[in-house]
């Protein structure tokens, strides 16, 4: 990782700072300070993951109040990553889920487990921004989508991360999903 500044153009990044910031005060409460270049180095070693540009760029200046914290909540994060599993894991035993590119379905749950989990491991990963809202860390690159990941329903709660703050924090309603949003392998098949 690098101390240098990440690359996004000027335009997103002016967007980026106004994001979830462009009504009333009340809105201040829900960000606090940053995190160093440091930190978030050490938090992508730890847990095997790279942050898209424009989330270190948002995460260098601020970051949400109730969002993931990635210096202190060690068993938070853990139970956040491993989120996206365990709910399309339910969703196999309790809702008929199996996709046909998965190949045919195991009668053995333990079996039906292990491909799961080797489709969810070759498939993006997800990092966890707030409750059950996720970014991809595919492409790495700024712009990618934010899903809200619940099972196997996975929507799109974003366009990019200006779009989904904008949306978490001003209201789903008024603030239209943007667009175009990027097909994110994997995830998107879901949406």
């Amino acid at each position: 990782m690098s101390d240098d500044a990440p690359q996004c153009t000027p335009d997103y990044l002016y967007r980026l700072s106004l994001c979830g910031c462009r009504t009333h005060a009340p809105l201040a409460d829900q960000w606090t300070t940053g995190y160093s270049q440091g930190e978030l180095d050490d938090a992508q070693a730890r847990y095997d993951l790279v942050f898209p540009p424009d989330l270190i760029a948002l995460y260098r200046e601020r970051r949400p109040v109730r969002g993931i914290h990635w210096t202190l909540d060690d068993a938070a994060i853990g139970r956040a990553l491993k989120w996206p599993l365990e709910g399309l894991w339910f969703d196999v035993q309790h809702n008929f889920l199996w996709r046909s590119e998965w190949g045919a379905k195991p009668a053995a749950p333990a079996d039906q487990l292990a491909i799961l989990q080797d489709v969810v491991a070759a498939a993006p990963k997800l990092i966890p921004i707030l409750g059950h809202r996720y970014i991809p860390q595919e492409p790495g690159e700024a712009g990618n989508p934010v899903f809200s990941v619940y099972g196997s329903e996975v929507t799109h709660y974003g366009s990019d991360l200006v779009n989904y703050f904008d949306r978490e924090f001003i209201g789903a309603t008024a603030i239209p999903l943007g667009g175009p949003i990027k097909n994110i392998r994997f995830w998107s098949g879901f949406t």
